[in-house]
């Protein structure tokens, strides 16, 4: 029987960002059902003793980017460390994500949740323009102007999300939870896998 995973994640991350293309890779080998679920993590933080990249701590930032290049050159994975658009307010193409969600399009959902964080991580675009984020859309096969239309209404569903990531325990992105055990982090793709092949 395929494992079901619940998928946390920031359109802001660059940590979703270096795993969403990776995880969606290892759900489909092993037949993996996957529930997205695009959080409000600045109330995630405010809950669960994280802290906006800006309130961390010099040193804090420094490993942070010390990190990202580390990972950078060990995944082959072209990222932008200083984006120009980063953070960016993802209120708008999470409540596109969710819109897709909520109609039962996974698949494209969680396209274009990789879609807009390679928006900001790799391509120096900002998914908060309202154009920006119609072209992202298209890019990504969906109609475009019905997403945004179903995107109107799902402001209360992000916020219902994100107190449901809260009651999950989940506190980082990205997060994931199967059978009830979680994993934070990019860097836990392979216990992931291996819980998923269990």
């Amino acid at each position: 029987m395929a494992k079901h995973v619940d998928y946390y994640l920031s359109l802001n991350s660059p940590w979703a960002y270096l795993a969403s293309r990776r995880f969606e890779a290892i759900a489909a080998k092993h037949k993996a059902d996957v529930t997205i679920w695009p959080v409000d993590f600045g109330s995630v933080f405010a809950v669960s003793g994280g802290l906006p990249l800006p309130k961390r701590s010099p040193q804090r930032q420094a490993y942070r980017m010390m990190e990202l290049k580390r990972w950078r050159d060990h995944l082959g994975i072209k990222i932008t460390l200083e984006p120009r658009f980063f953070p960016h307010d993802e209120m708008a193409a999470a409540r596109c994500v969710i819109a897709l969600r909520e109609q039962g399009r996974m698949a494209d959902a969680i396209k274009v949740a990789h879609a807009v964080l390679a928006a900001v991580w790799a391509e120096d675009r900002n998914p908060a323009d309202p154009a920006t984020l119609k072209a992202i859309l298209k890019e990504c096969g969906v109609d475009a102007d019905a997403t945004l239309k179903a995107s109107e209404g799902m402001t209360a569903k992000r916020e219902a999300y994100t107190r449901h990531a809260i009651d999950q325990s989940v506190f980082g992105a990205p997060f994931f939870v199967i059978d009830g055990e979680r994993f934070w982090g990019q860097d836990r793709l392979e216990f992931v896998e291996r819980k998923l092949a269990a």
